[in-house]
């Protein structure tokens, strides 16, 4: 019997239909990818307990691999979980443009692209983030006791990100903040330390040039808390001093939270609620169809004084 054209028609579309189901991939087979910068610094921990949350809800696999703050391993990371055949590969970039090829030869694969604070311009999902708006909510929440405690006076050191080309300009925000909200503070020293390692140890050397150091502003809290620990190692303690920094990890909220720490504030950027919604999103687009522009989110940021945390204003998300 010779089928009419209709039937032929209604035909190729259930196979076709049928072809793509039995393509179809189950949950458990799922894999998406997180490349992280660096696993020291806390913030980057908690996008990827976000991240596994999600994940473990939506039942599918998840995992984060360290760069190591290498731009060639972050390259070639990805382009093992391109090889690997990922589903969704998502990141935070320590150099965005070393990274559009990758992440081009990703969306040919048919792999989701993500990436998030520090982006991709490629990317299916770009969680982004205004760099220097964020400098100047830590630097002006920091000039704000500087001016109650220490009448604008003073000497500062600041701790920024300047080894990564994206972040440069938080540095540039929080520098700024000083300069408008107590411009007689005199700033020190402008350093790139963005682990607590590092941050301890330029604060050690800005302490053998400048032992009246009042005040240490980092530009995230991996980079606070070792130049916390710095001040305290060198008795650099009391009412006339302080650490302020942003990302408000568990690390850093669990010191301020000491009533006698001269950690006083922070800045949430929300890296959990980043991570776990990346997750969901991007599993939506491999699941349900990549839209053809770009969809785009901003990280949203709270600054956390010292008093929030310890009267328990604050409820921190993770």
């Amino acid at each position: 019997m010779r089928l009419s054209k209709m039937a032929v028609a209604v035909l190729g579309v259930a196979v076709l239909a049928a072809s793509t189901m039995a393509q179809a991939k189950d949950a458990s087979e799922f894999k998406m990818g997180f490349s992280v910068p660096q696993l020291a610094n806390p913030w980057f921990v908690g996008v990827k307990l976000g991240m596994e949350k999600a994940c473990k809800e939506l039942g599918i696999q998840c995992i984060s691999i360290d760069a190591q703050y290498r731009v060639d391993k972050q390259v070639s990371d990805i382009e093992n979980m391109i090889n690997d055949k990922y589903d969704a590969i998502f990141c935070t970039a320590i150099d965005a443009n070393a990274l559009l090829d990758t992440y081009n030869d990703a969306k040919k694969a048919g792999i989701v692209t993500g990436s998030i604070a520090q982006t991709v311009p490629n990317s299916n999902l770009i969680y982004g983030m205004d760099e220097y708006n964020y400098g100047q909510a830590i630097g002006t929440q920091a000039m704000q006791w500087a001016k109650e405690k220490l009448g604008c006076k003073g000497k500062v050191a600041l701790i920024t990100q300047d080894n990564v080309e994206a972040v440069k300009r938080r540095g540039d925000g929080i520098e700024d903040a000083v300069k408008k909200g107590c411009p007689t503070m005199q700033i020190v020293a402008r350093q790139a330390g963005d682990n607590p390692e590092n941050g301890m140890k330029i604060i050690e050397a800005v302490l053998q040039q400048h032992p009246d150091l009042n005040l240490v502003i980092g530009s995230n809290d991996s980079g606070g808390i070792g130049g916390y620990q710095a001040m305290v190692a060198n008795d650099k303690v009391g009412d006339d001093r302080a650490v302020f920094s942003g990302d408000a990890t568990a690390e850093a909220l669990a010191i301020i939270k000491d009533p006698e720490s001269i950690y006083r504030g922070t800045v949430d950027l929300f890296p959990f609620k980043g991570g776990y919604e990346s997750a969901k999103i991007m599993y939506e687009m491999a699941t349900k169809g990549i839209p053809a522009d770009p969809k785009k989110v901003f990280l949203p940021y709270v600054p956390v004084p010292k008093a929030d945390v310890l009267s328990g204003k604050y409820k921190p998300a993770y």
